[in-house]
């Protein structure tokens, strides 16, 4: 029987715990031009770009190779600035029989802390848990970081 692994990846930055949550909440259409070195591309397919049940379609670079996938946003918690991500269609679901990234920023010091949770489901045994995509989010936070704080 399948169940659901979770694997976290967390990151010390220097930006403001505000900010760097905001552009995750807010600003992810400009995420290109933020990360060009791995974010190719968004497309928003449904809603708008802050609204829960958003759908957008990602092309990225995660472990050296191009992949695309379908996210929507299903929840977000302003608050305590945790915002829940669903993977539905894409390169990443030819592994894993679901996916969702849980973002959670918290101020910590003059920095914040960065923690990615990824839930998955292996489609069998064979698939290896989501390391690439665990130094994808590290690489990801840490530009965007870099980013906002020569912003």
């Amino acid at each position: 029987m399948a169940q659901t692994r979770k694997m976290d990846c967390q990151v010390e930055i220097k930006s403001q715990a505000n900010k760097f949550y905001d552009a995750f909440r807010t600003k992810l259409q400009l995420m290109p031009k933020i990360s060009n070195q791995i974010i190719k591309d968004v497309k928003l397919v449904q809603g708008d770009w802050e609204s829960l049940g958003a759908v957008r379609q990602w092309s990225f670079v995660a472990g050296g190779k191009s992949e695309t996938v379908k996210e929507i946003m299903e929840n977000a918690d302003d608050k305590n600035k945790t915002i829940f991500f669903r993977f539905e269609e894409g390169d990443v679901m030819n592994s894993y029989k679901s996916f969702k990234s849980i973002l959670n920023v918290t101020p910590m010091g003059e920095g914040s802390l960065v923690k990615w949770t990824m839930e998955y489901e292996k489609l069998n045994e064979s698939v290896p848990d989501p390391v690439m995509y665990a130094h994808f989010y590290t690489i990801w936070t840490n530009v965007v970081d870099a980013y906002l704080l020569n912003a």
